[in-house]
């Protein structure tokens, strides 16, 4: 009787070490600060108002993408946190704190290698051949150009920002071309043309692939992303046929992609979808409380600090973006350590 009671009182002990052990977090989990950490924006309204009072402006519709994923899938804030959360125990372990101006640094990113990302372009156009193969061959090496450092104009970035500047060694190989032809002349942005029920052409394996989406969006819009976490068969980046590759107009240098590709790549609006006490989660670009457009002067003093409106994830002219930051690069590259949300790309 004995040797059971104490065989009993040592299970005991170690079922209580268990719930002990889980309820203390670990030693990686008390340096990452989560508490700036946001998803919902106010783009939906903010995108709206924009295009409402300044017809000449184009607009991106990433952030109303996100709202209206999180309002479809309720796991999908669950999964962005994590993602975040593992981001950050690859960078800063923090995201910028509302007061910084901007004159944080990140660190490098652990993960170093050059990544290649095969591409899947999707096009869907109201007669045959609309979409040239001009054109998508070209987005590809402006592509290759802006996530290389070899954009033509990174000459201008003010002296401000020219320790900042990131050769991010991400390059984009063309895999596919995958053409539909349908007369709407407007997808909107609920990921109809991803759907080939619908009249789209279904995702390629977006877990190794990036899938690109070219079709008419309308209201305006250049294009829009999906970011990592949401759900895989929608998982890409839309740009409408008049903003891919290098066409004609202040949009037309193949920068809407550079923008999106942003965004699938984790990085937010550099001007962080609030004013200035929200932010971007990279401590090297400064605070904004909204876009840029056309092509600012420099410089553009927004609170408190010069803006870095030649960033690609600004709202500027195509002609007028050319750089992303070092921290811009720790973020992207966070992905692609093993587990991360897009591992897979970099064989790991």
């Amino acid at each position: 009787m004995k040797k059971v009671i104490l065989g009993m009182a040592v299970l005991a002990m170690v079922f209580t070490s268990c719930n002990k052990d889980e309820q203390v977090p670990n030693l990686e989990q008390t340096k990452v600060d989560m508490s700036d950490f946001y998803v919902y924006t106010d783009a939906d309204q903010d995108e709206a108002a924009r295009m409402a009072s300044n017809t000449e402006s184009k607009s991106c519709y990433s952030m109303v993408n996100l709202n209206r994923l999180l309002n479809e899938n309720p796991g999908l804030y669950k999964k962005m946190y994590d993602i975040e959360f593992k981001t950050r125990t690859q960078t800063n372990g923090k995201g910028k704190p509302p007061s910084d101006g901007g004159g944080g640094t990140d660190p490098a990113p652990l993960y170093t290698s050059a990544v290649s990302i095969p591409v899947i372009v999707n096009i869907i156009e109201t007669s045959a051949g609309r979409v040239t193969q001009q054109q998508i061959d070209s987005q590809i090496s402006v592509l290759n150009q802006d996530f290389n450092n070899n954009n033509s104009n990174v000459n201008n970035i003010p002296t401000e920002f020219a320790d900042k500047v990131a050769d991010c060694e991400i390059s984009f190989t063309l895999f596919e071309v995958n053409r539909k032809v349908n007369i709407r002349t407007s997808w909107g942005t609920n990921d109809a043309m991803k759907d080939a029920s619908q009249g789209g052409i279904d995702a390629t394996d977006p877990s190794t692939y990036l899938n690109i989406w070219v079709c008419e969006i309308g209201g305006g819009i250049l294009g829009y992303a999906q970011f990592p976490g949401g759900p895989i068969d929608t998982d890409g980046v839309v740009i409408g046929s008049d903003y891919f590759g290098l066409t004609s107009g202040v949009y037309g240098k193949g920068r809407t992609a550079t923008h999106e590709v942003g965004h699938w790549l984790n990085l937010r609006h550099i001007w962080g979808d609030g004013r200035c006490r929200q932010d971007d989660f990279v401590a090297d670009t400064p605070t904004s409380d909204g876009p840029n457009y056309g092509c600012p002067s420099y410089p553009t003093v927004n609170c408190q600090s010069a803006d870095m409106t030649m960033n690609y994830m600004d709202y500027v002219y195509d002609d007028c973006m050319y750089m992303f930051s070092k921290g811009q690069n720790s973020r992207m590259r966070a992905l692609f350590v093993s587990g991360g949300a897009r591992a897979a790309l970099a064989g790991n």
